[in-house]
């Protein structure tokens, strides 16, 4: 299978349509947007637009909930249709807390991604195992190679490449791509044959997103970024967007509102992974997606 199965949105999706939206939003734009399954590019990999980010200060946010609390938020997420949820090994104990979390819901009705890191010595056969396992899960719908920072990376991974061509061959990978920090690593996506997904920092006043120093503290160049995204996506790689809310420096509904709009409309990226702590805000995120989309 090259995706995730839909046969259940239509089960799935009148709940989500009950429970969706507060404010004045419609009822009816919550599984037809936000939660809308769309296509990671020539991966064919399906995801819902929004999705469940675990990652927020490299999962701390989440980490302090403990876990009844976390696997209560991940429940209220799917029942409000998010089914595609994210995490990374450089996220302490999130695999297993959203494995944990994520027990006993039908495999075939959410997505999973993982994000690696690409240190030497390491197996990534025995890596991908272990994260699978540590996830309850028999594979990932999507893994990309994290924090790609120099622009040496696509010469220097070339042996997680094909450890992650290796896992996909034995399907315990669908699709697969890389996450990138830094201009000088995002100038090397345009154009690379292996990648089939892209995850990059994406909002409206460039924070924490991408400058020439992958580490900097000021803003990141929005212009290029926005341009590197349109090459991608030409190509046929699926964008996904991360640091959509400026890892929680936007305070205000209204810049988050304008950082949703513009990953969407200005950059044209396919889907967006936000991390939450509580209800209200993954409400919030649904209704200004649905916003940004009407």
């Amino acid at each position: 299978m090259a995706y995730c199965s839909r046969r259940n949105f239509l089960k799935t999706g009148l709940a989500a349509g009950v429970l969706a939206g507060t404010g004045s939003l419609p009822v009816r734009a919550a599984h037809e947007a936000a939660t809308e399954w769309v296509t990671l590019g020539k991966s064919g990999v399906k995801v819902t637009r929004l999705a469940f980010g675990t990652g927020t200060f490299s999962g701390l946010t989440q980490r302090e909930l403990g876990q009844d609390k976390f696997t209560r938020l991940v429940r209220h997420a799917y029942d409000r249709g998010i089914r595609f949820f994210e995490t990374s090994e450089t996220y302490g104990e999130m695999h297993k807390m959203l494995g944990a979390a994520l027990r006993g819901i039908p495999r075939d009705t959410y997505c999973l991604m993982s994000k690696v890191t690409t240190r030497e010595g390491v197996n990534p056969q025995n890596k991908i195992y272990e994260l699978r396992k540590l996830s309850n899960t028999d594979y990932f719908d999507v893994i990309l190679m994290h924090y790609q920072h120099v622009s040496s990376w696509p010469t220097d991974t070339v042996r997680w490449q094909d450890g992650i061509l290796e896992a996909k061959a034995k399907k315990a990978v669908l699709g697969y791509g890389a996450s990138v920090h830094g201009l000088p690593a995002l100038r090397s996506f345009p154009g690379n044959k292996w990648l089939e997904i892209a995850m990059i920092r994406m909002n409206h006043k460039g924070v924490k997103m991408d400058a020439e120093d992958y580490n900097t503290n000021g803003p990141g160049n929005v212009g290029e970024v926005v341009t590197h995204v349109k090459q991608v996506h030409s190509e046929g790689m699926g964008v996904i967007s991360m640091k959509l809310v400026g890892e929680g420096a936007f305070t205000t509904r209204g810049d988050r509102q304008a950082a949703m709009r513009f990953a969407f409309k200005n950059a044209g990226v396919d889907c967006v992974t936000v991390g939450y702590k509580t209800a209200g805000e993954i409400d919030e995120a649904i209704e200004n997606l649905n916003l940004a989309l009407a």
